[in-house]
């Protein structure tokens, strides 16, 4: 997908101001008059960057509001974002895009994958705004805190629909943790969010291996929170790795 970054609306990336994004092919062009070479790249990992994050909060002024009514300061966290970027996030995406391709065909039918993988990337982007001191806490949140701590689904929104045309990946990131009349995309993307969550480790916990994660998820399945065909096809997902994992030994 292309990000459709307004030509009123540029950013300069990195330290050089001639090098600049805007809406024509999402081309990146060298020199203040955009001749010379230029390359294509429609990876929404170019938000990634705190100049372009800067903007977004310029351009949406719910932003300010947001943060000020729960006394959170207004400060980027950039070292967690990258940390989620090369890590949760992109397990995320690996997962989702494993559970969507052992999905009975006529729900696998229903899946957009480029939508999938683009919001798995970005599902967890407002985080860039949650304090750090609650981001890392080594011990269980407080109510509060866990009231700032689940702002990041609303956060990683109103950030990006300042920048992404694409309004099914804004309702994925916006949902991610919502369990009510979900449909498939979303109930993935939910899924492996969940699944990435037990298995990695954390400062307030260990890792769970696959069998105990799925343990869990197994749970919220027998209660109606996830669909048994997508919890299914995790199962699946799982099981041909560690079948890949064996083989790969001899």
């Amino acid at each position: 997908m292309g990000i459709g970054i307004p030509y009123s609306n540029q950013y300069s990336v990195g330290l050089n101001p001639n090098i600049q994004l805007n809406n024509y092919g999402r081309r990146v062009y060298f020199g203040p008059q955009g001749y010379g070479d230029s390359f294509q790249n429609n990876s929404v990992t170019l938000l990634f960057d705190e100049n372009m994050i800067k903007g977004m909060i310029a351009q949406n002024p719910q932003i300010k509001n947001i943060l000020a009514q729960n006394n959170i300061p207004l400060a980027l966290n950039m070292k967690e974002l990258y940390e989620l970027r090369e890590k949760h996030c992109k397990q995320t995406m690996e997962t989702a895009v494993e559970i969507a391709k052992n999905l009975p065909p006529a729900l696998r039918q229903q899946v957009n994958m480029a939508n999938l993988k683009d919001a798995a990337i970005l599902h967890d982007f407002g985080k860039v705004l949650i304090p750090a001191q609650i981001l890392n806490k080594p011990a269980s949140l407080t109510e509060q805190e866990a009231k700032i701590m689940n702002l990041h689904s609303e956060l990683g929104f109103q950030l990006l629909q300042t920048i992404l045309p694409n309004g099914e990946v804004l309702r994925l990131i916006r949902n991610h943790h919502n369990n009510d009349n979900l449909d498939v995309n979303q109930q993935i993307l939910n899924l492996a969010d969940k699944y990435s969550a037990l298995t990695e480790q954390r400062v307030y916990k260990p890792a769970l291996t696959p069998k105990q994660a799925l343990t869990v998820l197994f749970g919220e399945v027998k209660r109606g929170e996830v669909d048994k065909y997508v919890f299914n096809a995790l199962v699946q997902s799982v099981k041909q790795q560690e079948y890949s994992q064996i083989v790969n030994k001899y």
